[in-house]
């Protein structure tokens, strides 16, 4: 059940934090865990990727469908985040991962992803209070593919996973959480990263 502050004050702008990170790196779990710890001062973002793969937008192997994916999750997230600010209902945004993440998945070159979402990595980052970046464990540490939208191998995750890693390492607010055979210890250090972001008022 969501914890309620009794916090009346208005937070102004809504601080977004992205959570990030491979195929399996136990995202979602994390932020199922943030709606029923945090208060309703916090928006749970929904990934764009599942509500694009999810709505059944067509996921083909060519370079030209690849690329037409990573568009339409690019501006699925940033109309999402768009959404939200202009709200200005919420302290803080926990967005399930950001707008760089198409990077990972793109077929290209960074300069090209660019130029199709006209945007900067300079301007994308700005966007962002803080960057956690959930490792994706291997298979030594319950790496799964029970996700039916997740298709990747272990070995193409760890891939994944790493290209997400050089995209966002240079956020001035980049966290890493690796992969122990304890799960709860990786969402709990994951929450506690959130609640210092988040108003004393808004805090359980």
């Amino acid at each position: 059940m969501t914890f309620d502050c009794h916090c009346n004050r208005k937070h102004g702008k809504t601080k977004l934090i992205v959570i990030t990170g491979g195929p399996g790196a136990g995202k979602t779990a994390v932020l199922e865990l943030a709606k029923k710890q945090l208060c309703r001062h916090v928006a749970i973002f929904p990934e764009a990727a599942s509500i694009i793969f999810g709505g059944g937008f067509w996921r083909l192997e060519s370079k030209g469908a690849k690329k037409a994916c990573q568009r339409a999750i690019f501006y699925v997230q940033k109309e999402m985040e768009s959404l939200v600010l202009q709200e200005k209902k919420w302290a803080i945004g926990l967005c399930d991962r950001g707008t760089l993440d198409g990077l990972a998945y793109w077929p290209s070159s960074a300069i090209d992803f660019w130029k199709n979402v006209g945007s900067s990595k300079e301007q994308e980052y700005e966007k962002y209070v803080s960057v956690i970046h959930l490792r994706t464990p291997s298979l030594d540490f319950g790496y799964n593919k029970s996700n039916p939208i997740r298709i990747e191998n272990a070995i193409e995750a760890s891939k994944i996973d790493h290209r997400i890693a050089q995209i966002w390492k240079d956020h001035p607010d980049y966290h890493e959480i690796n992969s122990t055979h304890n799960f709860l210890e990786k969402a709990e250090t994951t929450l506690n990263l959130i609640a210092k972001k988040i108003p004393i008022c808004c805090q359980p």
